[in-house]
């Protein structure tokens, strides 16, 4: 059975959360095997949760919040401030010429259009061209 690898979003947001509970259990003076203890984790383990490395499930999220006297809504604040990234001149083109496959069922045609946004940037497409749409925040052309 293959193992599906966690998105750029995701992984981005997993890490927010870790970040988030590392800060608020130094604000509040607490060593790593501390916060463990108290949630019931190996402290390899809370470490990972605050690198990211592991995904920390809902439940485990509630017990770390009330440990740490936090609302769960805490750890999510400031995610995705940053805004919607914009796909490059090069992106687009892509898109555009059909490196997206657009035969085929709709899973593929969504995994090749997420492959080539999550490409990395040579220069922003500017988003003042005609026939423009959103699509996850971000403006493609028809």
């Amino acid at each position: 059975m293959a193992t599906l690898k966690r998105g750029r979003s995701t992984a981005t947001v997993d890490d927010h959360v870790g970040g988030r509970i590392r800060d608020r259990r130094i604000t509040l003076g607490l060593t790593q095997q501390q916060l463990a203890e108290m949630i019931g984790v190996s402290y390899q383990q809370a470490h990972k949760y605050e690198r990211g490395t592991n995904r920390v499930s809902a439940g485990r999220l509630f017990e770390i919040a009330r440990a740490l006297s936090a609302p769960i809504s805490y750890f999510y604040e400031g995610v995705g401030e940053q805004g919607p990234q914009q796909i490059t001149l090069h992106q687009r083109m892509q898109l555009e010429d059909g490196h997206g496959n657009h035969s085929g069922n709709g899973r593929e045609s969504a995994r090749s259009t997420g492959a080539v946004l999550n490409s990395p940037s040579d220069s922003p497409a500017t988003p003042s061209q005609p026939d423009m749409q959103k699509v996850d925040g971000r403006e493609l052309s028809h």
